[in-house]
């Protein structure tokens, strides 16, 4: 999991989510790396983006976000996040400060793909939670039902910007940052000062003329990063559509492996 204990410099700003075109492509020499590299500042945050608990305790692990499906019930992060079955993990919306306005969702299981399950392939650090319904105000509610959700897309091409919001550890209040995404190697690459533990499982996000797109997570090349300035995620392809289709049409989860060593 990513430990990076850099400094986060927090400020005051609103989520701007810009617009980018979801395609794979090959990385660039990243030549004229930026010449100043943004810092992350304090978010107003999102409906669809909030903090996982693991069971019986209140201290934030990792970042995660409710993605559209049929079922109303998923919620996407990094697979190096969780460990076990998913059952009795807790994803709390729109977080601050300790309170969860939407509530404090529970779920009833886990899925991840299987280079994951069996070696931690890098590449399939994604998963996602299946969270039980509510009864709120006297009605069963699913949890997009009162979020929102963002959809799942590709990966995106190397200049696009992508806003990422997150929930470092200890900090209770969202972050975001928009910049440009590049490639290295078989990985898509975002540079922003601020990331660090908590921040795993964070979505990258695109504007679209309906619902946000998510195009990535924080993850993937050693857990997401070694360092606050540069963030990772695994890249977005059949993989992410894999594991959508399996979250959607199997009943029954994963039991998902601790994460081992990130490799910093």
């Amino acid at each position: 999991m990513r430990t990076r204990l850099r400094r986060a410099a927090i400020g005051v700003a609103t989520l701007v989510v810009t617009t980018a075109v979801a395609a794979s492509g090959q990385a660039s020499a990243h030549a004229n790396q930026q010449a100043s590299i943004p810092t992350a500042v304090q978010s107003s945050g999102s409906s669809i983006v909030g903090v996982i608990f693991r069971p019986g305790s209140d201290d934030q692990v990792c970042t995660a976000t409710v993605i559209n499906s049929h079922t109303q019930n998923l919620v996407l992060t990094a697979a190096h996040c969780l460990t076990g079955s998913g059952a009795g993990w807790r994803f709390a919306p729109d977080y601050h400060s300790g309170k969860a306005p939407l509530g404090t969702w529970t779920a009833t299981g886990a899925y991840a793909l299987p280079g994951w399950l069996s070696g931690q392939d890098p590449q399939e650090d994604m998963a996602i939670l299946k969270i039980a319904p509510q009864t709120i105000a006297g009605k069963q509610r699913t949890l997009q039902s009162v979020t929102g959700a963002a959809d799942i897309g590709l990966a995106p091409a190397t200049g696009q910007s992508i806003t990422d919001i997150a929930y470092n550890n200890g900090s209770g209040e969202p972050i975001a940052c928009t910049t440009q995404v590049y490639w290295t190697g078989s990985s898509t690459s975002f540079d922003c000062h601020g990331y660090i533990g908590g921040s795993s499982g964070s979505p990258w996000l695109v504007a679209t003329d309906a619902n946000p797109r998510v195009v990535g997570v924080i993850g993937g090349l050693n857990q997401g990063g070694c360092e606050e300035s540069t963030s990772y995620s695994s890249a977005f392809g059949n993989n992410i559509i894999s594991l959508w289709l399996h979250a959607e049409g199997s009943p029954d989860g994963d039991v998902l492996p601790a994460a081992g060593s990130s490799g910093c």
